[in-house]
């Protein structure tokens, strides 16, 4: 506010300077009971339009540029033009402070991320993390540590898709573009504390045409293989300074941007007994192409001669002997982890890694099971859901509300229906029931993205990790918390929007992975090593879980 004696010197000066204007002497009358003498300004009327006045503090308008301009004939239109004027700079300084205030409010947003993630570090809290209570409060407002790690196992999954070769025109067309040893540094992942301990494959001799991806050329690595993830495990450092545990993490592929999948699956549950996994109740059914997925092989390939779920479960039960001998001062946490159809398998593989009972030490002490996915489908019906609750399986599912892949199958029975009806049509092969919390985001709160619903956007889930970047809690303004580059939006979609210059689809692989060899030629360059595939062990631990396997 300026003070009360500021507005009477400018008024005398206004006036004086009018008062030099011969043809502008008569606006100065008696009516306004103004005395020029020694600059003083007595006591105007409380109505008067001067004490509404507000003057700036280096007026840039003065009287005379006023009238010059104007054929304005009074004292009121004068200040009223003064007074318009002031307003106009007054908008542009009330937006500034406004574009200030939102950026305190961003700023106050991440400090407190900041404070709260220092108090609660995940060394300390890292059962809460994977799901001990359900993430009882910490979604509502979203937990910083939570967030944090729900963007790093995204971050493991999109790296399955990072790494997939999906280039028809290559004859490694399926299979992942770098060696299992050297996965992480490859994609610029050097300080992600894990390293690969096996890759998995599975048969691509099923009825998903639409997920698998195959070479137009006659000499191919593998005719009936595709690569579906990896199997990784903390290294000392990362294990015992920042995740309070050794963690062993499964990473499942999905799909990028085709969505035609949906339409292959059967919409058919089955027991998943009928696939020889060991369940005590045959009631627990699961979707029939996700479990022939997981399940089928081809003894015939060298890739998939093994079926993903016995490469799975072989690898996870050496990894929990290793390190429970190793390790007697560290936990063990298993974290399984996977996008789209990806997200289906993680539930599915976590499941059957609980039913038989791999998540136990030799003393007996139950290593906890998490799942997190994104944009993942329904996968089973009620009783599996109930079972993988028995079984202590936390499950975490992030969701953008504009995708349609997590709510298929099961359009119309499902968790949302009456439970009356749910209970009469429970014993129906198209019953289907989501399990775990879901954490439900919206691409339209995010001002970097466009607000059309675009079906492969909505799944996109470089989107989903910046949405995840940006999510405080239902109603809560969406401020980026880590500063994670929102370009990564646009390379494998076409999502933000023009303004930001972000070229879609802007990630290549250069020269479509050609290379000249000693001679100077240009050829593809062979990129699949034994040790990525091979694990000369796998026999002795299927003997042991008492599963069939190849002679």
């Amino acid at each position: 506010m300026y003070p009360s004696n500021y507005y009477h010197n400018n008024i005398i000066k206004l006036l004086k300077t009018m008062a030099t204007i011969p043809s502008h002497n008569h606006l100065l009358t008696t009516d306004h009971k103004i005395s020029l003498t020694g600059h003083h300004l007595s006591s105007p009327p409380v109505n008067t339009s001067f004490s509404k006045i507000n003057f700036p503090a280096k007026p840039r308008v003065t009287a005379t540029r006023a009238l010059s301009r104007t054929n304005e004939s009074s004292l009121s239109a004068v200040i009223s033009r003064l007074e318009r004027e002031r307003r106009e700079r007054q908008g542009l300084t009330d937006e500034a402070e406004g574009l200030g205030e939102r950026w305190m409010k961003a700023e106050d947003i991440r400090r407190r991320d900041k404070t709260s993630e220092e108090k609660g570090k995940l060394i300390d809290t890292w059962r809460k993390i994977q799901g001990e209570d359900d993430w009882a409060g910490l979604m509502e407002p979203m937990d910083p540590v939570l967030r944090s790690e729900l963007i790093r196992y995204g971050e493991m999954a999109q790296a399955c898709y990072d790494a997939f070769d999906f280039d028809p025109a290559s004859k490694y067309c399926g299979s992942s573009r770098f060696s299992r040893l050297e996965f992480f540094d490859s994609l610029g992942m050097s300080g992600s504390g894990y390293e690969v301990a096996r890759y998995l494959y599975a048969t691509s001799n099923i009825n998903l045409p639409n997920f698998f991806s195959k070479s137009r050329w006659s000499k191919v690595w593998s005719k009936n293989a595709n690569w579906m993830g990896y199997v990784a495990v903390s290294d000392d450092e990362t294990s015992r300074n920042r995740l309070g545990r050794r963690d062993i993490a499964i990473a499942w592929r999905g799909t990028v941007t085709k969505l035609e999948w949906i339409a292959d699956l059967k919409d058919y549950l089955k027991p998943v007994s009928e696939n020889k996994i060991r369940c005590p109740d045959p009631a627990v059914k699961v979707e029939s192409g996700f479990l022939d997925l997981y399940t089928d092989k081809d003894t015939s390939c060298k890739f998939a001669k093994f079926s993903a779920r016995e490469q799975i479960l072989a690898e996870v039960k050496r990894l929990v002997e290793t390190y429970d001998d190793e390790d007697d001062d560290c936990d063990l946490s298993i974290t399984v982890t996977g996008h789209s159809l990806g997200g289906a398998l993680a539930i599915l593989s976590a499941y059957d890694i609980a039913e038989m009972g791999l998540n136990r030490s030799k003393s007996g002490k139950v290593i906890p099971v998490t799942v997190l996915t994104y944009g993942g489908p329904r996968v089973g019906n009620v009783r599996f859901k109930e079972r993988m609750e028995e079984l202590g399986v936390k499950v975490m599912r992030v969701v953008n509300v504009h995708d349609m892949v997590p709510k298929s199958p099961g359009l119309f029975l499902n968790e949302s229906a009456p439970q009356a009806l749910m209970k009469i049509a429970e014993g129906l092969p198209w019953c289907y029931c989501h399990v775990g919390e879901e954490l439900a985001l919206d691409h339209q709160n995010s001002p970097f993205l466009k607000p059309s619903v675009d079906l492969s956007n909505a799944h996109n889930l470089e989107a989903m990790l910046h949405l995840l970047d940006g999510y405080h809690g239902k109603g809560e303004r969406f401020v980026l918390s880590s500063g994670r580059d929102h370009a990564l939006v646009n390379k494998a979609s076409d999502f933000l929007k023009e303004h930001l210059q972000i070229p879609p689809f802007w990630r290549q692989d250069a020269n479509k992975g050609m290379v000249r060899n000693s001679e100077g030629r240009w050829i593809q360059a062979e990129r699949l090593r034994s040790e990525d595939h091979h694990s000369p062990d796998i026999h002795h631990h299927l003997s042991q879980l008492r599963l069939d396997h190849p002679s």
